[in-house]
């Protein structure tokens, strides 16, 4: 399979990773894993830039979403040489992550059934400055009603506190809200900022929203989850599959987005997520990257 400058072999191309729902029409349709690389070669143009120079974190499903899970952070040693990969320290050693610069390696990797690519929010070079935050809003059941509106709120208060930001959809239940940062803060500063954004919402709507760490303790609230933003912590990337029914994908969406009656978290699959993609829904995103020293005094006076 010619994918960039490269051949990549793909093994048992007409494997079903994802197999039909029972019931015929209207339910998942079957996947296999041809069906994965295709995707995979048309959305790359507009998946690289978010992936380029940044750790992962491989969910395997080699015997596709019905079989075994497996969490991969080293680069297995039969990975080819020129795949990327970037060796980080964590407490008691290192893990040699794989990093996915180019097409090829986004093909080969689905030919290792790494269904989902969950990516760090710091590039090699600056392993400990974070670019991106992310805010996961974390519904108690499948209500994407509760999501929509606990966006919103998000949204105006980081507009409030001029922030540029862009929600996504999980493919699984609920949103992340994306804010691109100049990488100059650390993790933990970067993690205080947003537990304090989330600690301002959730105080503000307490019967709507909740920042409790434990299930038991959110009743129906939504959980704004704030735990990616740490070191070595990773969050799906943008047009990732999910291993689900139907292989539903992480997609970026615009804000106005937000308000069709008809989006949820599932709404794009490997079907159609490479129309929305076209349509550039975060464009110039990036070019907006901010320090949180502004935002941070921003966040203070309202509250002094």
């Amino acid at each position: 399979m010619r994918a960039g400058r490269r051949t990549v072999r793909v093994h048992r191309p007409d494997k079903v990773l994802f197999p039909a729902a029972a019931g015929g029409a209207g339910e998942p349709k079957e996947y296999t894993k041809g069906d994965l690389v295709d995707y995979h070669r048309a959305v790359a143009p507009f998946m690289l830039p978010h992936l380029r120079g940044r750790p992962l974190m491989l969910e395997r499903h080699p015997d596709g979403i019905d079989g075994p899970r497996f969490m991969q952070k080293n680069t297995p040693e039969h990975y080819p040489e020129w795949i990327e990969r970037v060796e980080v320290g964590k407490e008691g050693g290192t893990v040699c992550h794989t990093v996915c610069d180019d097409s090829a390696t986004l093909v080969y990797l689905v030919d290792q059934a790494a269904l989902t690519l969950h990516r760090w929010l710091s590039r090699t070079g600056r392993i400990d400055l974070p670019d991106r935050m992310v805010f996961d809003l974390d519904p108690a059941g499948d209500d994407f009603e509760q999501v929509r509106e606990a966006a919103r709120l998000l949204g105006e208060l980081l507009d409030e506190l001029k922030l540029p930001s862009a929600p996504m959809t999980t493919g699984s239940r609920g949103l992340h809200v994306i804010v691109p940062l100049d990488g100059r803060q650390d993790f933990d500063d970067v993690r205080d900022f947003a537990r304090a954004v989330a600690d301002v919402l959730a105080a503000a709507h307490p019967d709507r929203l909740t920042t409790a760490a434990r299930k038991k303790d959110r009743g129906d609230r939504l959980y704004l989850d704030i735990q990616r933003n740490a070191y070595a912590q990773t969050a799906v990337a943008p047009f990732t599959v999910r291993a689900r029914p139907g292989a539903p994908v992480a997609t970026p969406i615009s804000w106005d987005q937000l308000d069709d009656p008809g989006l949820h978290a599932r709404r794009w699959t490997v079907a159609d997520a490479v129309e929305q993609a076209r349509t550039r829904p975060w464009a110039g995103l990036t070019d907006r990257a901010r320090a949180l020293g502004p935002a941070r005094r921003r966040l203070n006076a309202m509250h002094d």
